[in-house]
């Protein structure tokens, strides 16, 4: 059963005893949205994709057209131009156009800077720039 914030508030407690009530009030009441948690997952959801995963720590790197980035992965473009399109859609890359070629780079937002560190710390790997 889901307790939402002003139902806990009207409870004395949560159904087993862990921890004090202001701890229990303070761990509902800075828990993130709904909304939050959307964008979260969805973001875990395209880079559990270790392809998607590939492209963007690339992409967190260098700015990239599709065709270099084909030969960096080595995959047809038509799936590297799916992959990056998914990405797009969450937030996690963005687009340029320069005449007819269209570049690709990491979204510069303090959520794609955290997954960019979470996945180089836990791969144990150095940013190469």
């Amino acid at each position: 059963m889901k307790r939402d914030k002003d139902e806990l508030e009207k409870s004395e407690r949560l159904p087993h005893h862990h921890h004090s009530k202001e701890e229990e009030l303070a761990l509902i009441h800075n828990m993130p949205g709904d909304n939050a948690i959307d964008a979260v997952a969805e973001a875990m959801k395209q880079l559990g994709d270790p392809t998607r995963l590939k492209i963007f720590w690339i992409l967190c790197h260098t700015e990239e057209c599709v065709l270099d980035l084909s030969a960096i992965i080595s995959m047809s473009s038509p799936a590297v131009a799916h992959h990056l399109k998914l990405l797009k859609s969450t937030g996690l890359i963005t687009a340029r156009r320069e005449g007819k070629e269209v570049y690709y780079k990491a979204a510069e937002t303090p959520l794609v800077w955290k997954l960019h560190t979470t996945i180089e710390d836990v791969a144990e790997i150095r940013c190469p720039q």
